[in-house]
């Protein structure tokens, strides 16, 4: 095809495209665009007007347009406010962009003109051509009735191709990439082909959008004719005196202008009302709408609970119902002192963590009562579907609000303590993890705009005083557990459970069964042989369990024979609770070799395990017995490898461990027993066993092991030295990074033990060894 180059000012345009034969109007403002236009009607009144490929392009350049574009001539130029100008003009033939010679004034395009008639077909092709299009065209218009029946008579009379196209492709409103594509089609061919897949892509667009409208409009005539039938079916009940619904609706709209609650919320319930209004009362929806409603009505809003100031009353509350639990009280009682400075003060988010028994639950119900707050226990033990915490959503059969909104509105207000108990007791299935859900409850940078499925209402929990309890932090989700701020609530000493006995649990016992005041005594001897003879826990439900079944015997004795006082003694206590259940594990009367006694921490306290070794002729076999867990294998073999790694210093002959089988175990053989802390103990006794030195039988230890023989810290030292004193053990040694540990315990429980601390195998070998 022929092509001709020339020069000619050019206009880059925005979102649109001139084609040959169409006249158009656009506003220009751009300074290149203005001094074109400028040149242009100095000259011949020619301007190439080519598409830019992005629009938001301010300064395009060649590589930012189209390459094909239109040369057209200017009719009019009209000069508007604020330095736009609006140009009229007129596209006359298609040309092909090369490049743009340096100018700064203004675009001057050199261009290569197309000689369009170049291409010759023959008349026959050309007529098949032009009736295809109008046939075509005439089906769009059949679908599209907006193009117009006046141009639809016009493009029948024309019969020349290139105007044919030309017309059509300025009439179709379709986006300008999609013009530019014919105007690009340089051939008749080529431009018949592009014009024809977009006429039949336009036809079957316009098609079934005008399918989606039919259905739009089907389905509104539908619900108008329901909504007729519905006010006649309204008016026919109010004749009847059937209309609770809406009595019900005057009721729930009485309780909203009542309701304390922000602008969102009313709104919300106001909706609903309207939409519960317009409902056939029979219909199982106006019954899911009416417990919707009812919720959103009793849900404490912005009604808050004011709570008691006094920090002098708040410790004399939580002083009187519970012994001990200093740094659950000291917290409490710090949290009312920032509330009353601040007016405010976050409430902390605070976990208690402990054995069974230890007053975890109770202490919460105390403190609630010390604030004057609303007090709701939700119980997470066996929970595993998150729409226990979050609720359903309202699409399900017997839908309902989680656990944290239903807490919320039988308190009902915004403020109570939320006790979270056995939060360590959760677990997970195919339906939601809980404690996922639980994240954004006890974040309290995120729950102050908690979203239950049910209500899907942003709920305030940012002043709600959430206590947690758990018997261990391990089974804690890690992500949980750092939103959290943990309290250990450690085991009771006998003396503790002595003062507890007397203060809280004999007089709640003898009042739970019919007995007053005088009718029941029981001797501090008595306690303190029922605390060790017939219990062995961390806390005080076995010993109240004890009392109780002192209490119903002298209810008996006192009302069959008609006894005033009944009086329990350490002398006449089996007579109430038959033989003693356990005996002290007290240590060994003589040192001997290869025993050695251990302490272990339990899920109950603590305890003290004797660990024995014997050596015996053999191949060097290493064996262990009595449930060892795979930490405890471990310490022991890192124990032996120790020992050997010393044995000239003990002079242990060198084919020792090929002539001789070391044999260890731990008693109480049906109980599972694991954890490094008996790393110490076992080394001291095998290194006993090997070199047949006694081992001191008023000692006890506890620490972890390591190849080299450094002693490393361990846990639950209170349990641990506890079960040592009731032991009757002396001396103790533990790791000497656990000296801090060591200074938090209370002097009553050190009160006659000596504390040894090692960082080496060999100062706790020194202590325990009975040497010659």
């Amino acid at each position: 095809m022929d092509t001709l180059v020339v020069k000619i000012p050019a206009v880059a345009l925005r979102g649109m495209v001139i084609l040959p034969g169409m006249i158009a109007h656009f506003d220009i403002s751009r300074d290149k665009s203005v001094k074109a236009v400028e040149r242009s009607m100095m000259e011949s009144q020619k301007i190439f007007l080519v598409a830019q490929k992005h629009v938001e392009q301010e300064d395009p350049g060649v590589e930012d347009l189209y390459r094909v574009g239109v040369i057209a001539e200017v009719k009019q130029v009209i000069k508007l406010q604020n330095n736009i100008i609006r140009i009229l003009v007129e596209g006359q033939e298609r040309a092909e962009l090369e490049t743009f010679p340096e100018t700064e004034e203004y675009l001057l395009a050199e261009i290569l003109r197309f000689d369009e008639q170049a291409e010759e077909l023959p008349d026959e092709i050309k007529a098949a051509m032009v009736r295809s299009i109008q046939e075509t065209y005439s089906r769009y218009q059949a679908v599209n009735p907006r193009a117009g029946k006046e141009l639809l008579r016009q493009i029948g009379a024309i019969t020349e191709l290139d105007k044919l196209t030309d017309q059509i492709a300025n009439s179709i409103p379709v986006a300008y990439e999609e013009k530019q594509k014919i105007l690009e089609a340089i051939s008749l061919t080529e431009r018949y082909e592009v014009l024809m897949a977009l006429l039949l892509r336009e036809i079957e667009i316009t098609a079934i959008k005008n399918e989606f409208q039919a259905k739009v409009k089907e389905r509104v005539d539908r619900n108008q004719k329901e909504y007729i039938l519905r006010e006649q079916m309204k008016l026919i009940r109010e004749e009847l005196g059937e209309d609770n619904t809406e009595s019900d609706a005057d009721t729930y709209t009485a309780a909203l202008k009542k309701l304390k609650a922000d602008k969102e919320v009313r709104d919300r319930i106001q909706k609903e009302i309207e939409r519960f209004k317009s409902i056939n009362a029979n219909s199982s929806e106006s019954a899911v709408s009416r417990g919707y409603i009812e919720t959103l009505l009793e849900l404490p809003w912005n009604k808050a609970s004011k709570d008691n100031r006094d920090i002098k009353n708040a410790e004399r509350i939580l002083d009187e119902d519970h012994y001990g639990l200093e740094k659950v009280k000291e917290r409490m009682l710090e949290f009312l002192a920032v509330r009353n400075l601040t007016e405010k003060g976050e409430s902390p988010i605070i976990c208690l963590v402990g054995p069974p028994g230890t007053g975890k639950t109770s202490v919460a119900r105390s403190v609630a009562r010390a604030l004057d707050k609303k007090y709701v226990r939700i119980c997470l033990g066996g929970v595993r579907d998150e729409a226990e915490i979050r609720g359903h959503r309202r699409t399900y059969v017997g839908a309902m609000p989680g656990r944290i909104v239903n807490g919320l509105r039988s308190a009902g207000v915004k403020n109570p303590l939320m006790l979270l108990d056995e939060i360590d007791k959760m677990s997970s299935d195919y339906r939601g993890d809980t404690a996922s859900a639980l994240l954004e409850v006890l974040d309290s940078e995120q729950n102050n705009k908690f979203r239950d499925h049910y209500v899907e209402l942003p709920i305030d929990l940012s002043e709600v005083l959430f206590i947690a309890t758990a018997n261990s932090v391990q089974d804690i989700p890690r992500p949980l557990l750092d939103r959290m701020e943990l309290i250990e609530v450690s085991s009771y000493t006998e003396n503790e459970k002595l003062h507890i006995a007397k203060e809280h649990l004999f007089a709640k016992q003898a009042a739970k069964n019919g007995l007053k005041e005088g009718q029941l005594s029981v001797s501090d001897g008595a306690l303190a042989h029922m605390i060790r003879g017939y219990t062995r826990e961390a806390g005080v439900r076995g010993l109240e369990r004890k009392l109780g079944e002192i209490a119903r015997k002298a209810a008996r004795e006192v009302y069959e024979n008609e006894r005033a006082q009944v009086r329990v003694t350490d002398q006449n206590l089996e007579k109430y609770l038959g033989k003693e259940k356990y005996s002290a594990d007290r240590r060994n009367e003589t040192d001997e070799i290869g025993i050695v006694r251990g302490l272990a921490w339990t899920s109950v306290g603590g305890d003290t395990l004797e660990i024995e070794v014997n050596v015996m002729p053999g191949k060097g076999e290493f064996q262990l017995t009595g449930q060892l867990g795979d930490v405890m294998k471990e310490s022991a073999q890192a124990g032996i490898s120790y020992i050997r790694s010393v044995s000239e210093t003990y002079k242990i002959p060198k084919d020792f461990f090929r002539k001789n089988d070391i044999h260890i175990h731990i008693p109480e053989g049906a109980v599972p027993k694991d954890g490094p802390s008996a790393g110490i103990t076992m080394t001291v006794a095998m290194l006993s066993a090997i070199t047949a030195t006694p081992v001191r039988a008023d000692i006890a230890m506890t620490g972890e092991i390591t190849l080299r023989g450094r002693v490393l810290p361990i846990g639950g030292l209170k349990e641990k030295l506890l079960a040592a004193k009731n032991a009757g053990i002396r001396t103790v040694c533990v790791p000497k990074k656990n000296e801090k540990d060591v200074d938090e315990i209370s002097a009553e429980i050190k009160k006659g033990l000596e504390i040894l601390f090692a960082e080496q195998i060999e100062e706790v070998l020194a202590a325990a060894f009975v040497r010659p």
